[in-house]
């Protein structure tokens, strides 16, 4: 496990010496929580309690989706697109040889990104809305402890449904396009649009069931104090869940990538 905790402080400090990468992103997630806090304030003025929300509850909710959004990778800018690159060369059977598990090694590359866009993109612009608005932030240490516990879940999902569309790129032609398909419906079902609470009937339930709800609805609920007690169990349970599955999936695609690249090269 030691390797894998140096390959997520390596990540970490690789994305750390992009800094006028960082500062743009954090301009330009601010500038989109501004933007987005004034369509929702309009929105919730004609609808209030829409979703279930109020007012500040529904700002909070934006500016936790543009803290969220480099770390989730819900527009790009995870793993997925060097791993797809890989495979497209063939430099992945280079990676299937060596002594180290290949979704692991994403795994910590992965949170390892996560963690600094995180703290990199994310911190600021939350806090620039707390400044400007009025937020529903909780108050006690212990729901931010539930709130983290949430985002950690989730960027796991996150990652275990983009490394499922990646390895696709061993059957496809080019993998690309699988994964702009996979970060639209993720930018739909994750919440980054709309609170998924908004959407109406049936549309709302599967939304809500979906695992892209675990990488920005549930960790947004927690902290709103949507998610308490049984419901806060649930909620892990949901994320838990849905890591499981993506993940064991992920790991059947990767040992049939590794007979198809063991028969090739054969």
């Amino acid at each position: 496990m030691r390797l894998y905790g140096v390959v997520a402080v390596g990540w970490f400090r690789r994305y750390a010496t992009y800094r006028i990468a960082t500062a743009a992103g954090v301009f330009t997630n601010t500038v989109f929580g501004f933007i987005l806090a004034y369509t929702y304030m309009a929105l919730w003025d004609e609808r209030p309690q829409l979703g279930g929300y109020d007012v500040a509850q529904a700002l909070t909710y934006v500016w936790l989706g543009q803290a969220l959004l480099a770390a989730g990778a819900l527009m790009g800018g995870g793993f997925e697109d060097e791993l797809v690159e890989r495979i497209r060369t063939g430099d992945v059977a280079i990676d299937l040889y060596r002594p180290a598990d290949l979704q692991l090694w994403w795994l910590a590359a992965d949170l390892g990104r996560a963690c600094f866009q995180l703290l990199g993109r994310g911190v600021v612009p939350l806090a620039c809305g707390a400044l400007v608005f009025e937020l529903a932030l909780p108050a006690s240490p212990l729901t931010w402890l539930a709130f983290l516990l949430a985002v950690l879940l989730g960027l796991v999902v996150g990652f275990a449904i983009r490394y499922v569309l990646a390895l696709l790129a061993f059957w496809l032609l080019d993998g690309t396009g699988i994964l702009q398909l996979g970060m639209l419906t993720g930018l739909f079902f994750s919440g980054m649009l709309l609170p998924l609470n908004v959407f109406p009937g049936a549309l709302g339930e599967i939304a809500r069931a979906l695992p892209w709800s675990s990488v920005l609805q549930v960790p947004a609920d927690v902290l709103l104090g949507e998610r308490t007690g049984s419901g806060l169990l649930a909620a892990y349970a949901f994320q838990l869940g849905w890591a499981a599955v993506l993940l064991v999936a992920g790991r059947l695609l990767q040992s049939a990538a590794v007979r198809r690249v063991v028969v090739q090269g054969g």
